[in-house]
């Protein structure tokens, strides 16, 4: 059973940021908070890497990221604060938290690259199994721009997220591409590292890419 014993929102940040995994606070933290959102029709999906984890490479994850629509952050914000969680509006741009049990949830609203959750990426959602429970995700494509952007020096996981997904999820190369305009130079580094990884990468997708760095608006340019 879940620890109620309720603990800082600094201690909470420093279990995330640790291996100190509380497994049964972990699970109640995340089933409330998705039964919180349901309740209340708030459209979300998991990203980060519960994401990561259900696609792609199997590796542990601590964290409980949702990816909400920015109009309706606060709203979520708001259910998880009615479910008995606290919560902190972090960063008014892009990203607020809920804490319970011992545990953070993200509630990210903007993504870097300016992507933000939409209805075509709702529509795509894979419902996938994680730790006996079904969750809805990100879709591959969607999680490997997002991580192909994000990626830096500090957080190198996002990189080999990317590269896992590429070798284990059946993409769909043309949404694939038509996402990548947020940060075609990065997926098409990406993709061609994973190349030179052995990965399976068409030459379609790639040469597409490299089509977008000569002309960003090909249908402007034919118009």
């Amino acid at each position: 059973m879940a620890s109620t014993e309720p603990i800082s929102q600094d201690e909470a940040r420093i279990r995330a940021e640790t291996h100190d995994f509380d497994e049964a606070g972990f699970l109640a933290a995340l089933d409330e908070a998705v039964a919180a959102l349901d309740d209340a029709g708030v459209p979300y999906l998991f990203m980060g890497g519960i994401a990561s984890a259900c696609q792609g490479r199997p590796r542990f994850t601590h964290d409980i990221d949702l990816f909400v629509r920015p109009q309706e952050a606060r709203r979520a914000l708001e259910v998880l604060a009615e479910q008995g969680f606290e919560t902190e509006e972090t960063y008014a741009e892009w990203l607020y938290k809920g804490f319970k049990y011992g545990q953070m949830v993200d509630l990210i609203f903007r993504s870097t690259g300016d992507i933000y959750l939409d209805d075509e990426m709702l529509e795509r959602a894979p419902t996938q199994p994680f730790m006996g429970r079904d969750v809805r995700l990100v879709p591959a494509e969607d999680l490997i721009v997002i991580k192909a952007i994000v990626h830096n020096e500090h957080m190198p996981r996002h990189w080999h997220d990317a590269l896992a997904l590429i070798a284990t999820a059946e993409l769909d190369w043309d949404y694939l591409v038509r996402r990548a305009r947020k940060g075609v130079r990065r997926v098409l580094a990406l993709l061609l590292y994973a190349q030179s990884n052995d990965l399976v990468v068409p030459w379609a997708p790639v040469r597409e890419l490299f089509a977008l760095i000569d002309d960003p608006h090909p249908m402007r340019a034919s118009a």
